[in-house]
């Protein structure tokens, strides 16, 4: 059984509304407002407790040549309005120690990339700001592993840790997701969070790009939610097409009202 953690005004855990961490990959000045406002609609429609996520710089792109981002100090201004506007908690992950100091003076939740979950330092300083950690297991790592992480944190004063399965590499440009992982990495007494769209990315699958088939988000996070998952990330975009990153494995805007009822009803059911 996993122990409740607090973000923001929210309580995340068993017997706890499911937390919805949603937003585009990388913030988009012309997107984020309207991003927002339907995440806040559903938030005040459904029994969702949303944070919104933006990122302020992919840093494991493909190709030098594709796009990085806006940058820290305007992601965090942009991330900074959003919360102000809508009142909704917000989160971004760091890449480097440097950034969680400003950071969690912002953010109302720390998210930790994958290929970065391993990294000590990151850890460490994500723990030292006092907020919540949200730690995507590393694709290339067995669930049992994050043992280590949780225990890195909490012995650098982290007590809030959500960990979450975002897939394994099967191969060259695939992703599989071993459901078993979410069922391990909850017996370690924290919550579990399902990442329902980087699940289905086709690594390099489009040469200097992530390709990923946004078909399978659905399937994918309503199975999740039936084995018992306390939070669902998801990333979404009312022109995925158009995003800055990671289009392919995006949900369209607005299919998100009708995915999320879908997937609620079989948590209703599960719980």
């Amino acid at each position: 059984m996993n122990n409740p953690i607090q973000i923001g005004r929210y309580r995340c855990g068993m017997d706890e509304n499911l937390l919805l961490i949603a937003g585009p990959c990388a913030l988009q000045a012309e997107y984020n407002n309207i991003i927002a406002d339907e995440l806040l609609r559903l938030n005040e429609l459904l029994p969702v407790n949303v944070v919104f996520k933006g990122s302020f710089d992919k840093a494991n792109r493909s190709s030098i040549e594709t796009e990085r981002g806006c940058g820290l100090d305007a992601g965090l201004k942009m991330l900074a309005d959003i919360k102000s506007r809508t009142g909704l908690p917000v989160t971004t992950d760091i890449h480097e120690a440097y950034q969680a100091e400003p950071v969690g003076e912002v953010c109302d939740l720390i998210q930790i990339p994958a290929f970065l979950s391993r990294q000590t330092d990151l850890l460490v300083a994500a723990a030292k700001t006092g907020k919540p950690v949200n730690v995507k297991k590393g694709q290339f790592m067995a669930p049992q592993d994050m043992s280590n992480v949780v225990q890195k944190l909490q012995e650098s004063g982290c007590r809030d840790v959500i960990l979450c399965e975002r897939g394994t590499f099967f191969g060259y440009g695939r992703l599989v997701n071993d459901m078993q992982s979410l069922i391990i990495m909850r017996g370690m007494g924290v919550p579990v969070c399902f990442d329902a769209t980087h699940s289905v990315q086709q690594p390099g699958g489009l040469g200097k790009a992530t390709g990923g088939n946004r078909e399978m988000v659905e399937p994918l996070a309503r199975a999740a939610v039936a084995l018992g998952i306390d939070a669902l990330f998801l990333e979404t975009h009312p022109e995925p097409d158009k995003s800055l990153s990671d289009g392919p494995n995006m949900l369209p805007l607005d299919q998100l009202e009708r995915v999320l009822t879908g997937i609620l009803n079989i948590r209703q059911v599960s719980q």
